[in-house]
């Protein structure tokens, strides 16, 4: 012991550092430390902190994805009501390859500066349900489950949502206490039932309308078919992560792995989708619809063709770009399954247009769409209503550390972990994604005012040019696209 007394600090350190190095020389699970005894753990290091030092230093305002800094600049600044203008002209590269070009009008539409908060839907969704619906916002907050997002999270989003008059998709993983802060409801489900099963994990019609009855907060309900993140592929919720309150809220049991299939069991087809659908619809009397990402389009003209023949179906369709978003996923998916919203909306609104059928069904657009000039091209392309999903976590502090899968989102937002949950004041960000959404419809309105119209339904595809990159030029979204979006007639009640 007064060996060890007399060792000096610094001593310390090189003994600490010796265990080190020998640990490291005699481990086979790692060659670069193995090779180079203590400073390989430095590669280690850059390489955990590489997304940090792109994202802060090294790369421009313009370069990183999904969202670019401007980007996020711009969500930042308006969730915090802080100065979200620019000066000094654009640094955008407008001959860059699908550049969004807004056409003004000559003379602007003269409004009388009482405009609401939020931008009312022009479409009343499912007009001869029981409970038809029309929302008070055309835009929406997107499926995010809580499980996959905090109670934190989930409370400050549904808190802005009543506030701002928007209505909150429930994801996937049923509907939550957290869910239930004032705002309208969609609840949303898929492959698991989650909330709606019964034991075997089947999807209940009881429980379904033993949680519209119980829960009039719900207004709409939506059928998950596929997401952009995963389209055709399950999930597994292990045991270890199931508490109590998700093995209430889902209808699972405690300690028990729960699977996500890839596919429904209770329908197999098109003509058994819009049973389904209609039944759903007809037992609760509130709209339902359907999500999906896209790829092949032989299912979507079939059921096109089944709604025209008897008159059934889905009230809306939410189409979900292969971007991606919060949901976990394999990068092969990710990055490679299915199409990018702008071909996979345009590809099946002109399949639903060559039958007649755009004036009956509400189209709601997911996908990197929470950006006003993103917003209005996909409205111009025939969209009623968009979704945010990663747009709404950058306005309560997301700061794309991009580790949603891993549980340790610094942020609070995409975790469990209630060390990390902790430091998510729900009263604060409930304010911020509010004030995010009243600077994102307000911006909206004024191009749309810009443009010589009253509401931005009433975009159309040649109001919109996009670069055609290489080529030196631009051209219309209608000749880009090969369609026009069919007038949308605004609804007065």
């Amino acid at each position: 012991m007064q060996f060890l007394s007399d060792i000096p600090w610094w001593g310390y350190i090189l003994l600490i550092l010796l265990i080190i190095g020998i640990r490291d020389v005699l481990q086979k699970n790692h060659t670069i430390t193995n090779n180079f005894p203590i400073v390989g753990h430095l590669r280690y290091w850059l390489e955990s902190v590489g997304p940090e030092l792109r994202q802060y230093i090294v790369a421009n305002n313009r370069e990183e994805l999904p969202f670019n800094r401007r980007q996020r600049s711009w969500i930042y600044a308006s969730s915090k009501k802080e100065n979200h203008y620019q000066g000094f002209g654009t640094d955008q590269d407008y001959k860059e390859a699908g550049y969004i070009f807004i056409k003004p009008s000559l003379l602007a539409y003269k409004s009388d500066g009482k405009e609401p908060q939020s931008i009312k839907s022009a479409k009343i969704i499912g007009g001869h349900r029981q409970k038809p619906f029309r929302p008070n916002s055309i835009i929406n907050i997107s499926a995010m489950s809580y499980g996959s997002l905090s109670a934190a999270a989930i409370t400050a989003l549904n808190t802005g949502a009543h506030k701002f008059g928007c209505y909150h998709n429930t994801g996937e993983g049923g509907l939550s206490p957290y869910h239930k802060m004032g705002a309208d409801v969609c609840f949303h489900f898929g492959t698991g039932y989650f909330g709606v099963r019964d034991e075997a994990g089947n999807f209940s019609m009881a429980k379904m309308k033993h949680l519209v009855e119980t829960n009039p907060e719900v207004k709409m309900i939506e059928v998950k078919l596929s997401q952009g993140a995963k389209p055709g592929k399950g999930g597994v919720l292990p045991g270890s992560k199931i508490t109590k309150e998700i093995a209430d809220i889902r209808h699972v049991k405690m300690g028990e792995d729960v699977l996500s299939p890839a596919t429904h069991s209770a329908f197999s087809n098109v003509t058994e989708l819009v049973d389904f659908v209609e039944n759903i619809a007809n037992e609760t009397g509130l709209p339902t619809g359907i999500k999906s990402a896209v790829g092949k389009l032989e299912m979507w003209e079939e059921l096109a063709d089944l709604m025209i023949k008897t008159g059934k179906g889905p009230d809306f369709i939410t189409i979900d770009g292969g971007e991606g978003g919060t949901g976990a996923a394999p990068p092969s998916f990710a990055d490679h399954v299915s199409l990018p919203w702008v071909y996979a909306f345009s590809a099946v609104y002109k399949i639903f247009q060559k039958h007649r059928l755009t004036h009956r069904i509400t189209f709601i657009g997911s996908g990197k769409l929470g950006l006003p000039e993103s917003a209005i091209m996909a409205i111009a392309m025939g969209a009623d209503m968009i979704n945010v999903a990663r747009e709404a976590m950058i306005s309560i502090g997301c700061i794309q550390a991009q580790s949603c899968h891993t549980n340790r989102c610094p942020t609070g937002i995409a975790t469990n972990n209630k060390w990390l949950e902790k430091g998510l004041d729900p009263a604060l960000k409930s304010e911020r994604f509010y004030s995010y959404m009243k600077n994102f419809s307000k911006e909206i309105m004024e191009i749309t005012h810009a443009c010589g119209y009253q509401h931005p339904c009433e975009f159309n595809m040649d109001d919109i040019d996009i670069s055609m990159g290489d080529n030196n030029h631009t051209t219309p979204l209608r000749v880009a696209y090969g369609y026009q979006k069919d007038l949308v007639v605004c609804s007065n009640d």
